[in-house]
């Protein structure tokens, strides 16, 4: 059984936060979702920060070849084709993702990154922290925080594409 730890209320202040701390950074803005909940919540993000007036270019990133554990991950993960429409070399891009934890799914998104230039700098930006990192890697921008158990699955659910009933929830995968 699944428990909603953040409802669609916290999640919608949570965007409107991540945008401001992006926005004040500049803006010329440069959002990388990472396929497929980061992607939504970088298209959430990048409505915020149009809204402000800022001018944001947006790509995809799908990591499933870039992955240490594809050989874990079944005989036929989904892939996604990454879509990168702007030169990242020499900007500051934001790669964002839904929820943050071992680090792992960043580390492969930094390699694909770099696959496409050479950016000044990389920040991220995670809808939630849940902590248990298990390489160096740290969110400059989280919406939300929140300590989960190793045994538990936390997720943004986004059944309404519209974000009016996005909500994150809690489930327990193991004693």
């Amino acid at each position: 059984m699944a428990d909603i730890i953040y409802d669609k209320a916290a999640v919608g202040a949570a965007l409107d936060r991540m945008a401001l701390a992006i926005r004040s950074q500049g803006n010329d803005i440069a959002l990388i979702g990472i396929e497929r909940g980061g992607a939504r919540v970088a298209d959430a993000v990048q409505q915020r920060l149009e809204r402000a007036g800022c001018m944001v270019v947006r790509g995809n990133l799908d990591i499933s070849f870039y992955r240490d554990d594809l050989d874990t991950i079944g005989s036929n993960p989904e892939v996604r084709p990454s879509h990168m429409p702007f030169d990242v070399s020499g900007r500051t891009v934001w790669l964002v993702d839904d929820v943050l934890y071992t680090g792992r799914t960043i580390r492969a998104a930094l390699g694909e990154v770099f696959d496409y230039g050479r950016p000044d700098a990389v920040r991220l930006c995670v809808l939630l922290d849940r902590g248990g990192r298990q390489l160096p890697i740290a969110a400059d921008v989280a919406g939300l925080m929140h300590a989960a158990d190793a045994g538990c699955s936390v997720k943004l659910v986004t059944e309404d594409v519209s974000e009016n009933d996005w909500h994150i929830e809690q489930r327990r995968v193991r004693a």
